[in-house]
């Protein structure tokens, strides 16, 4: 029987401009299963933790960024891996920071912050695109979403 797993994390971190709200996207590296694919912070939630501490853990890991505002995005995303055979739930946060410089681990050889426009054309998963826009509409709406979902870092 199919398993259903909870044991990875999505997010999407985004910070305020002039030009409006630019999100972080990085570029895996070769040696990575999905190579060179762009996408935000995500990771594995290790034994013990938590989704959102998996969260914070994996922003500092990746980027050397410290969250600002924290929130649970309105969404969840979902795949199925044929090893395993199971079907991942991933939790999706959206992450501010306050600052543009960005330290990458070995996992990434690239990055970028852009629009969501410039996002939405850069991922290409669906799961993806339907996490980053919901992060970006909370975020545009400042609706009690945010505030109810907010998550203490």
């Amino acid at each position: 029987m199919t398993d259903i797993k909870v044991r990875v994390v999505d997010c999407y971190v985004y910070r305020h401009t002039d030009e409006g709200v630019r999100f972080l996207l990085m570029k895996r590296n070769q040696n990575k299963i999905y190579e060179h694919l762009w996408q935000g912070v995500a990771g594995k939630i290790e034994s013990g933790e938590t989704a959102s501490k998996a969260a914070i853990r994996e922003l500092k890991e990746e980027t050397g960024l410290d969250p600002v505002n924290m929130f649970v995005a309105d969404h969840v995303s979902r795949f199925y891996e044929t090893h395993g055979d199971r079907i991942n739930l991933v939790p999706v946060f959206g992450i501010e920071v306050d600052s543009e410089e960005v330290i990458l681990s070995k996992e990434h050889i690239d990055f970028k912050w852009v629009s969501i426009d410039d996002a939405l054309n850069t991922l290409v998963w669906n799961g993806q695109k339907k996490g980053i826009q919901t992060v970006y509409e909370m975020v545009k709406s400042n609706d009690d979403r945010m505030r109810w979902s907010k998550v203490e870092t």
